[in-house]
């Protein structure tokens, strides 16, 4: 084993996108979590010239720190892509190609261990960055490049096993959109409004503690910011639908719940189904998290500074309403499908925390 300084072992790309080969759907950000995922940034009237084009076996990270941890990414793929030129991208130097392989090296920095000394390692005050050089001038141990491959092929397989069940994921996705689209061939549309009603039920003594926000992931979560007094806020029951009255353009804080009771804040607003017997709030819900239903909310919005949803445009949206156990049956579907998402985000997080032991494991090995 030898010790190196990474700016021994790789070298930026500089190559831009100056004849504009790659267009915005192009455009790829990274996460904290060490992914590649396309850019949320409206990228319609921004000059693609500068960006910087990432070819497969590249590297890319965001010199801006967020708390704890890099935004960071591996070109894993056979496509190339580009990232705004306020990023940085690398590679390994091709003379180095034979003492370390990319994605060992990508296993490297996909460690909370690597994340606490780059942070560490950075500077600033508003906002901390952390630099080329002082990523040049971390350190770094490798085994042989054949004990580095046995590792990365351990790794690999587990990536293998986790994206052919996120394909076996997206498959039920796609079988339940099919399902509800399929509804409005065979039954006509109603108003949601005749089968909802506004749950408007304050916490007046009280009793219920567990504060709930919603995301426009359409998932309920714990506020970043909890407000230690829980009089007089709206409570949302098992089975009830909560979303946030202000809108962040067509999507939609919205969620179904299905823990324990919980309270939210005035800005959101709770309904509940009439009969269940008639509509199931999970069928409902269905309908509710549909892009189409984002888009029909911030058409029927109102404001000036700020878009809002008001309950009587709620009521005025239309979805078939099949036998109840027609509902049941696509519920059912979704159900499965939840279940199996929370396994594949379980499977995700393992894999990254097997990134260290991996490592570990390469080094003693030796």
């Amino acid at each position: 084993m030898k010790t190196y300084k990474l700016g021994d072992l790789i070298e930026l790309v500089l190559e831009t996108n100056k004849e504009l080969k790659y267009s915005a759907a192009d455009v790829k950000g990274m996460t904290i979590t060490k992914e590649i995922i396309p850019t949320k940034a409206d990228m319609s009237k921004t000059d693609l010239a500068n960006f910087l084009i990432v070819h497969p076996n590249e590297f890319i990270y965001n010199p801006r720190t967020h708390g704890k941890k890099i935004g960071f990414g591996f070109n894993d793929t056979k496509e190339n892509f580009i990232i705004s030129w306020n990023n940085i991208a690398f590679k390994v130097k091709e003379p180095m190609n034979e003492i370390v392989l990319s994605k060992y090296l990508f296993l490297h920095f996909n460690r909370s261990e690597w994340d606490r000394e780059a942070c560490f390692r950075s500077w600033g005050s508003s906002t901390e960055v952390f630099s080329w050089e002082t990523l040049c001038d971390m350190q770094i141990t490798l085994p042989p490049l054949q004990t580095q491959q046995k590792y990365v092929d351990l790794y690999n397989a587990m990536v293998k096993n986790q994206q052919c069940y996120e394909q076996g994921l997206d498959d039920l996705k796609l079988l339940c959109d099919l399902y509800i689209e399929n509804l409005r061939k065979t039954h006509p549309t109603q108003k949601i409004g005749e089968f909802i009603h506004s749950y408007n039920v304050k916490n007046t003594e009280g009793e219920i503690t567990l504060e709930q926000g919603i995301n426009i992931d359409k998932e309920f979560i714990t506020p970043h910011r909890p407000n230690e007094n829980f009089y007089g806020r709206k409570i949302v029951r098992t089975g009830q639908i909560a979303y946030c009255t202000q809108l962040n353009n067509e999507n939609l804080a919205i969620s179904l719940r299905t823990g324990e009771d919980c309270i939210v804040s005035s800005v959101y607003d709770v309904i509940e189904v009439n009969d269940k017997n008639v509509l199931l709030p999970e069928y409902l819900f269905l309908w509710l998290i549909r892009k189409e239903f984002g888009r029909y909310v911030y058409w029927a919005s109102q404001g000036t500074c700020y878009e809002f949803l008001v309950y009587e445009n709620l009521e005025n949206y239309r979805i078939p309403i099949p036998s109840i156990e027609i509902q049941q049956s696509i519920a059912n579907i979704y159900n499965v499908y939840k279940e199996r998402k929370t396994i594949n985000e379980t499977l995700k997080a393992q894999i990254k925390e097997i990134c260290p032991v991996l490592i570990k494991g390469s080094l003693e090995s030796e």
